[in-house]
């Protein structure tokens, strides 16, 4: 049965103010632990469009469904794989 799952982009670096290209690799491998295997990924928080990018590429084929959440745009669905 998939789960829905929240992922705090910010939460990644905690230990920064701001994210770092060069932590990029654990930032990838801590979301992958995160988001497990067909699951519907929700990203939220502040943090640049790059480390976005990088993990909605990471998630496809990974995730059932992804999505988009911010306060100004609400949800807003990056991709969708269930057939229904």
């Amino acid at each position: 049965m998939s789960k829905t799952i929240i992922i705090e982009l910010n939460s990644l670096y905690q230990d920064t103010t701001t994210a770092k290209i060069e932590n990029l690799p654990q930032y990838l491998e801590k979301v992958e632990k995160l988001a497990g295997e067909g699951n519907t990924i929700i990203l939220t928080g502040p943090a640049p469009i790059w480390l976005y990018l990088k993990i909605a590429h990471l998630l496809h084929g990974k995730a059932k469904k992804l999505i988009y959440r911010s306060p100004v745009t609400g949800d807003i669905t990056i991709f969708d794989h269930n057939p229904f």
